[in-house]
């Protein structure tokens, strides 16, 4: 056989190749899943990220008859947990149930081992949560305009608690910070829990606590709610304005969670995944169980997912830097 002939049927068999690869991952996503799949939560058990994986994962399992595990893997921020995902291979039976965190950390640390936009895929945006700025009621303010007021005649003066450099819940300060233009003196605390007892013993003057935590002592009147940081107001307390309806109208913050898979992940896989989740989340218990926790979620396509992910990673690139703020 000449060498002409044997080129042409490298090119065919290459072209025969190419055209069963979409009909081999069809089938693979026919067949998904054959095998127990891990969902990995870069945090402790009991946090809103597990609460939710795991609420995803009893859905995952139920539909689509395969176990679908929460493991949990807490650590450097979720770090951990998230670079473990990302050394996984891209076959669905690994996922992320990632946090808004991970898209902070990217610049936050600076020797940070994995790039979220080329290490991981995304799957599906599951639930946004509001936070909100509550404060002790003995602090010397009482309102929004009044906690400005405050600041700029005492710089460093107003005392805030986080669940820990470069949380959600610090961002969310460090945010305001900025476009309310005032210093305020930042306490990090080892978790949302630690940071809500400073709070209501006095030790801190306010949080942007998740709704979640907040919520209970808002309701007990132990802190008072002076707004949400949403462009809409919440269904959990309608009463709240936004800090957009009061004079910050670029402010609109949610934390997030959603689950990735590593890169590579086939795309009818993460589309399976993406569609039972959508489901889930229009049945009426399960919206009846997260109204409490002031859950909003939005239908969205794995690529809208990866297009909110890059847009918060830039956000908040923005904001650490005009913070000079680093946990290395």
């Amino acid at each position: 056989m000449n060498k002409t002939i044997q080129r042409g049927y490298k090119r065919i068999l290459g072209s025969l190749a190419l055209s069963l690869i979409p009909m081999t991952m069809s089938m693979a996503s026919d067949t998904y899943p054959e095998k127990p799949v891990r969902i990995v939560v870069g945090f402790s058990a009991g946090g809103t990220t597990d609460v939710l994986a795991r609420l995803v994962g009893k859905e995952l399992s139920e539909t689509l008859g395969q176990s679908f595990v929460v493991e949990n893997k807490p650590g450097a921020g979720s770090n951990i947990g998230t670079e473990e995902v990302k050394r996984a291979k891209g076959d669905g039976y690994t996922l992320l149930m990632m946090a808004i965190t991970s898209t902070i950390n990217q610049s936050l640390y600076k020797n940070v081992k994995f790039d979220i936009n080329k290490d991981f895929d995304p799957v599906v945006l599951v639930a946004k949560i509001p936070n909100v700025l509550v404060v002790n009621p003995s602090a010397p303010f009482h309102s929004v305009s009044e906690l400005v007021d405050y600041a700029k005649a005492n710089p460093e003066k107003v005392i805030y608690g986080s669940s820990g450099s470069g949380s959600s819940i610090h961002l969310a300060a460090e945010l305001f910070k900025q476009q309310a233009g005032i210093d305020m003196l930042h306490i990090p605390f080892n978790g949302s829990a630690p940071a809500l007892t400073a709070l209501l013993g006095g030790q801190t003057h306010l949080n942007f606590e998740n709704m979640p935590a907040a919520a209970p002592h808002i309701r007990s009147g132990k802190l008072k709610a002076f707004a949400v940081t949403t462009a809409q107001r919440s269904d959990t307390f309608p009463d709240v304005p936004t800090l957009k309806e009061l004079g910050y109208p670029e402010y609109n913050l949610s934390s997030w969670f959603g689950l990735v898979a590593p890169a590579g992940t086939p795309k009818e896989i993460r589309e399976k995944i993406n569609q039972v989740v959508h489901n889930m989340l229009k049945k009426p218990d399960v919206q009846e169980k997260l109204k409490g926790l002031g859950v909003v979620f939005e239908p969205n396509t794995p690529e809208q997912f990866g297009q909110f992910i890059s847009s918060e990673i830039n956000r908040w690139s923005d904001v650490v830097k005009q913070g000079n703020i680093s946990v290395d």
